[in-house]
């Protein structure tokens, strides 16, 4: 029989009581250099209510850091979350948990700062990954147009959004209807009353890591799958190691970022569906 605990007491583990960031990925990948409690429950099951589907452990309803129900908008997000408290063995590791960590931001810091967060990531449209290109040598700049020109072009027909492309560091300046039709492409995720935490959650997250809005904006509409967008975001880097050789060390962060990525790609399409 697993340990009787609250499942309150989880809210240290996953983050500071009561802190409500704007920032979901500092929640989301927040290091815990604390120790891990055991495993403490047996089951965790989908709770339905009139406000939407709450986690629950062994019939007690799961809190977030700030101690709100963990609340989710649709079946599937709910049953995606209880699917990886489940697979948890012998302890409760927040590092294997990269929805619910996401959940969380989305419920405890997005939800109150939903036109803050959304501003952080309409800021990316001026300074996009996929609008800086190299100058050379021939192999990157192939590697580069062929992974993000597709974006670019998802941007023009998706969004009406004709975004410019520099060489070099030197700073473009994007048309302003081109950075419009970015804002009112990220805003529209604000207007689900119960989705639109955890959308402009998900998105910050995959923006943040891809070092674009655009990238991110193209897995949303299902233009890009996450693993094209996490390699079209790593084209640079991939041609370094081509050349200098593989580093172990950035590829063991690569992959521990990938899984947040990934999770965020997969909580936005389960909260849609």
């Amino acid at each position: 029989m697993a340990e009787n605990r609250d499942p309150a007491d989880l809210a240290a583990l996953f983050g500071e009581p009561g802190a409500k960031p704007v920032d979901p990925v500092a929640l989301a990948r927040r290091d815990l250099k604390k120790h891990l409690p055991k495993r403490f429950f047996d089951r965790a099951e989908v709770l339905a209510l009139d406000e939407g589907f709450a986690l629950a452990l062994d019939g007690r309803r799961a809190k977030t850091p700030a101690r709100q129900d963990l609340i989710l908008p649709t079946q599937a997000a709910a049953d995606a979350l209880a699917g990886e408290w489940n697979a948890l063995t012998e302890i409760v590791d927040p590092d294997l948990m990269p929805l619910t960590r996401i959940a969380n931001s989305a419920i405890d810091g997005v939800r109150g700062a939903l036109a803050e967060t959304a501003n952080e990531i309409i800021r990316y449209a001026g300074s996009d990954l996929v609008c800086y290109r190299a100058e050379g040598p021939e192999s990157l700049v192939a590697a580069q147009a062929s992974a993000w020109d597709p974006v670019l072009a998802f941007a023009r027909e998706a969004l009406s959004a004709r975004f410019v492309c520099g060489e070099g560091v030197i700073f473009v300046t994007q048309p302003p209807e081109a950075e419009a039709a970015l804002a009112r492409a990220v805003r529209r995720w604000t207007e689900g009353k119960a989705t639109a935490p955890f959308a402009l959650a998900c998105l910050h997250v995959m923006t943040s890591l891809n070092g674009s809005a655009l990238i991110a904006l193209a897995v949303a509409h299902g233009a890009l799958a996450p693993e094209q967008a996490w390699a079209a975001a790593h084209v640079d880097e991939d041609f370094q190691m081509r050349v200098w050789g593989r580093d172990e060390e950035a590829m063991a962060r690569r992959e521990k970022r990938w899984r947040d990525m990934a999770a965020a790609a997969r909580l936005f399409q389960l909260v849609h569906s």
